[in-house]
């Protein structure tokens, strides 16, 4: 967990206050014109004692702005070891993401991503952590940390998906006993229990093989030069939190990414954006657009995404959104991963989940 200390006043900032408020006692005490009744004596000590106030009023605005910009600039920087920069490529895979949060005092909200490069592929995690903003901080980092981890560790992208389910459990049972002693973290009374992550795990082999894990996050969508469409439409997994995982995860397959080919991960705060007219943001069709840029180029269609969300929302929207492109760039997938030809390389179809 995460904890921000608030810094204590200094001396050196108490010593303005208490000269002004030592000036404003000994006029009253001291001064013989403030003794006296006339009119002139009473403007003269209400504008000294108005000055007063008036220095310390600003004195203390200043002092607070101060400590704010101060806390502030923790968080941000707080914010970018949890949600950490991706770099611009990852074996052969050009990449970009952001996010934009629905809590204005926050740069990070309840959306989580990462992608690393590993002997068994580029791995990658999306996921939307219930409720937004810095509440939802402590479960992003604790899933982050568990995934970082369990990316270069474990061969099977199921035993990933356990190890989350596992970093989850256990931030949850200790947020459970810090924020309410009284009751036992299995209690389903216990607001802590309700909570919820869905998750999206990929992983991109060298040949461009794409596999995956999604327990009730949207689907990523795949950008082609014949289209826009979702990865697959099969049935996702429960969130991780309510419901236990099965004992035994394999990965469904869902074909390659061929090069000159984008995948666009995102949470469902993109696709429920709403106007000011009730209208739902229409992804797919902005994608459509930006895929016209060949081959499409992940900055390219990050900005797309995110002008026209800012365009659809009035640059505010009421959940978190974070994106996230993958654009397969690899020298040896140009070679041999156009569609079409003879002997060249097809998409095959997915595996039936299990």
């Amino acid at each position: 967990m995460i904890r921000i200390k608030a810094r204590a006043p200094t001396g050196r900032a108490a010593v303005l206050p208490t000269v002004w408020g030592a000036v404003a006692v000994g006029y009253k005490f001291g001064c013989p014109l403030a003794q006296q009744d006339g009119l002139g004596a009473r403007i003269v000590t209400s504008a000294v004692f108005f000055a007063v106030g008036t220095g310390l009023i600003f004195h203390v605005r200043r002092t607070l702005l101060h400590e704010l910009r101060l806390a502030r600039r923790a968080a941000r920087v707080a914010e970018s070891v949890v949600l950490r920069p991706l770099p611009p490529r990852l074996d052969g895979l050009g990449v970009a993401a952001a996010q934009l949060s629905a809590d204005r005092g926050a740069c990070v909200g309840g959306d989580l991503y990462e992608a690393v490069a590993t002997e068994h592929g580029v791995r990658v995690v999306m996921g939307d952590v219930r409720g937004h903003g810095l509440a939802a901080l402590g479960t992003v980092a604790a899933l982050l940390g568990s995934f970082r981890e369990a990316a270069h560790d474990e061969p099977e992208l199921g035993r990933v998906l356990h190890r989350l389910d596992r970093a989850l459990g256990r931030h949850l049972r200790e947020r459970a006993r810090a924020e309410h002693p009284a009751q036992s973290a299995a209690d389903p009374d216990n607001p802590v229990a309700e909570e919820f992550v869905t998750v999206l795990l990929l992983e991109i082999g060298r040949d461009g093989d794409v596999r995956a894990l999604n327990c009730g996050h949207p689907w990523p969508y795949l950008l082609t030069g014949a289209g826009v469409d979702p990865l697959t439409h099969a049935e996702p997994l429960p969130p991780l939190g309510p419901f236990p995982l099965p004992a035994e995860l394999e990965a469904r397959s869902c074909g390659r990414l061929l090069a000159g080919e984008s995948l666009v991960l995102f949470t469902d705060g993109a696709e429920d954006a709403r106007d000011g007219r009730g209208r739902f943001f229409a992804l797919r069709d902005v994608l459509r657009e930006g895929v016209r840029e060949q081959p499409p180029n992940p900055q390219a269609i990050l900005r797309t995404v995110f002008g026209a969300l800012a365009h659809h929302t009035g640059e505010q929207p009421a959940d978190d959104v974070a994106v996230l492109v993958l654009s397969n760039d690899r020298k040896e997938a140009r070679l041999s991963g156009a569609r079409g030809g003879a002997g060249q390389a097809t998409r095959p179809q997915p595996a039936p989940h299990r």
